[in-house]
């Protein structure tokens, strides 16, 4: 009699969760054609429904995120502005009026008032304001004072710590830069050494971890790029294995996992996504095909053409690549966002992963029906997953594009096209239309 394989923890929760994925995938495979449009609508209303109550009252449940509420009024005011809605009068000024009051006297922002300034709230904060928009919420933030404390959180390895006396790690040195690019208070003393701790925590693997000697990680791994790109160091870190270790993350549940021989999360659609979108703009169509070769079905733009939403696409005529190479020039990468390669501008490259099969994870799998979104099956919704399934989604969605003035072809967003959300801004991940605002009122403030 042939003995059964001992299976590891780790083995035996992975099978569970493939039985739970490939279930919903089954399930949506035999329904009929009503019901599989049901179950890939992202059913906006019910989302917005949730998210305004989050908004206006939370329950006692939530009092372990006493120190968090300004990452809650990201969440949900991102979730809210991805979803291409806004908040009442009401409830916008009460969230300015909140967190100015989460606002330290000497600079930065605390998870709630009177609490001690932490890097993590200030770029929730600063995040939020920015997705309020308007001259209230971005004349709240103290320009100078933010300065003073980034300063502060300056260690003298090059990297910042979270908080006075604080760990230092990837996450901070992403906040502290997010937030002093946006806000237009970048400068040598700031980026001073970062480049090196960053690329003192890119692994053997080729993700980064949160500190040199830590194992590569999905937020890390987004955290020490968009921070190297937003310095204009990104060519000091090994591209190639981190593009083969970002990629090689999405599993046999077309959903993203955080690290290795881990299970798959939806907050990783963004975390994961948006390095890979991001990596594709240093590399010309030809690296873009080697990469994918091994990892996703090939394709061209004919490949593509048999996605049930091709039908009523509106743009198939302008499908055809560009060639040209008038414009023809290095890519390169500003403090305020990526200068796209001409090849990434003229031509339509396939994503590197599988961008629709991403979205029918998020769809079938992250989405609760009620409103929400979710880690995996058998997992309850909360804000955080919400936030990074939509804004992954979004990632996804637009991962197709010839450049940032084109929107997504109809069989670039699985199911219907209603179901499109706003473009991010991959470096900071708030909307570009409140991003754009924001760098032209910082611009005009300095």
């Amino acid at each position: 009699m042939e003995e059964l394989p001992i299976l590891t923890v780790s083995q035996r929760e992975q099978f569970l969760v493939e039985n739970d994925v490939f279930g919903f995938f089954g399930y949506f495979e035999a329904s009929d054609v009503s019901t599989q449009r049901y179950m890939l609508e992202i059913q906006r209303d019910k989302q917005l429904d949730y998210l305004i109550q989050g908004l206006r009252q939370l329950g006692p449940q939530f009092s372990s995120l006493d120190a968090n509420r300004p990452w809650l009024c990201y969440w949900i005011l991102h979730s809210i502005a991805l979803l291409g809605d806004c908040v009442d009068d009401e409830l916008e000024n009460n969230a300015i009026d909140f967190l100015g009051r989460c606002q330290g006297s000497d600079g930065g922002y605390g998870g709630g008032p009177g609490q001690l300034p932490h890097l993590a709230t200030t770029y929730a904060a600063v995040n939020a304001l920015v997705t309020i928009g308007g001259d209230k919420a971005l004349s709240s933030i103290n320009r100078e004072k933010m300065s003073c404390f980034l300063r502060r959180m300056k260690d003298s390895n090059g990297g910042f710590r979270m908080h006075d006396m604080g760990e230092m790690d990837v996450r901070a040195c992403y906040t502290a830069i997010s937030v002093a690019s946006i806000l237009n208070i970048m400068d040598v003393e700031l980026t001073r050494g970062l480049g090196d701790y960053i690329l003192s925590c890119q692994t053997y693997e080729g993700g980064i971890g949160g500190e040199p000697g830590s194992e590569a990680h999905g937020g890390n791994t987004y955290c020490g790029l968009a921070t190297m790109i937003l310095i204009n160091e990104v060519d000091s870190l090994n591209l190639d294995s981190l593009m083969n270790w970002a990629v090689h993350r999405q599993g046999v549940e077309i959903g993203f996992q955080g690290r290795t021989n881990k299970l798959v999360d939806g907050c990783y659609t963004f975390w994961q996504a948006a390095p890979c979108v991001l990596l594709q703009r240093f590399y010309s169509a030809h690296d873009l095909v080697h990469y994918g070769s091994s990892h996703i079905p090939q394709g061209t733009d004919k490949d593509h053409e048999d996605h049930p939403n091709d039908e009523d696409d509106p743009e198939d005529s302008d499908d055809d690549d560009d060639d040209s190479d008038e414009d023809s020039d290095e890519g390169s990468v500003n403090g305020h966002g990526v200068h796209h390669t001409s090849t990434y501008i003229n031509r339509r490259v396939q994503p590197v992963f599988d961008s629709l099969g991403l979205q029918r994870y998020v769809l079938l799998c992250s989405k609760i029906p009620d409103g929400g979104f979710r880690d995996k099956p058998g997992k309850p919704r909360d804000f955080y997953h919400t936030c990074y399934c939509l804004s992954g989604l979004s990632v996804a969605q637009h991962a197709w594009l010839k450049d940032e003035d084109t929107p997504p072809l109809t069989r670039d967003v699985l199911g219907s096209y209603s179901n499109l959300l706003e473009p991010v801004h991959l470096l900071h991940n708030v909307v570009m239309d409140r991003y754009n605002e924001a760098i032209e009122y910082f611009f005009k403030a300095a």
